[in-house]
């Protein structure tokens, strides 16, 4: 079983503005086939995004190769949870997306260069919100999906490298600030009450003290 780099992983979580809430946590343990449709939907949704940097940014070699590979991983790995989902009796079937990556996706600037380095910041924060989830996930799974979880850890962390790596490269200039912005719209998702449970969804509403 493949197992990330414990450096990798302290460094994404490090990269993240918060720490995924433990009543999201028994949401998904309560959820789980929500949450392995929901996972699914998200991997196709991850080799779009990396297809579309690739058709609109066909000037950049190393976006392209590493755009390339990431969309193949992010294929295998619907592949992986779909044949979960049917060995497990399920159906795929179609769920409103989450707000979270319209949160963020709302927020992309316009125009190049700009739009190209929001799009790869807010596809790291994606990545790295995904692993360190597979990572809260794996130790309260049953076996079948720890073993698949844990597996996912290692190209996840890569994916999230990948994105601001090139991010810092195309910017030309320090883009602290703008991970900042984007990072605390991030946290506002993950730590606000959410009433639709998805992957990347934020604090159950049930879980809410009512005042």
């Amino acid at each position: 079983m493949q197992q990330v780099d414990p450096k990798a992983l302290e460094e994404l979580k490090a990269f993240l503005p918060c720490e995924t809430p433990d009543a999201w946590v028994q949401e998904a343990l309560d959820n789980q086939e929500t949450l392995l449709i929901n996972h699914a939907y998200l991997e196709k949704c991850a080799a779009r995004t990396a297809l579309n940097l690739m058709f609109k940014h066909p000037d950049k070699p190393d976006l392209l190769h590493k755009m390339s590979r990431l969309a193949r991983e992010e294929l295998v790995h619907f592949e992986q949870v779909m044949k979960i989902i049917k060995k497990r009796g399920l159906k795929y079937k179609a769920h409103k997306p989450s707000r979270y990556a319209g949160l963020l996706g709302s927020e992309i600037r316009k125009q190049d260069p700009h739009r190209v380095v929001d799009t790869l910041i807010v596809g790291a924060l994606i990545e790295a919100r995904s692993c360190e989830r597979f990572s809260k996930l794996a130790p309260h799974l049953d076996e079948e999906l720890e073993k698949f979880y844990t597996s996912l850890l290692k190209s996840e962390a890569r994916h999230f490298k990948d994105y601001i790596t090139l991010a810092e490269k195309y910017a030309g200039e320090p883009i602290d600030d703008r991970i900042a912005f984007f990072a605390q719209i991030e946290k506002e998702a993950i730590e606000s009450p959410d009433p639709q449970f998805r992957f990347h969804s934020g604090v159950p509403v049930n879980a809410v003290p009512t005042k």
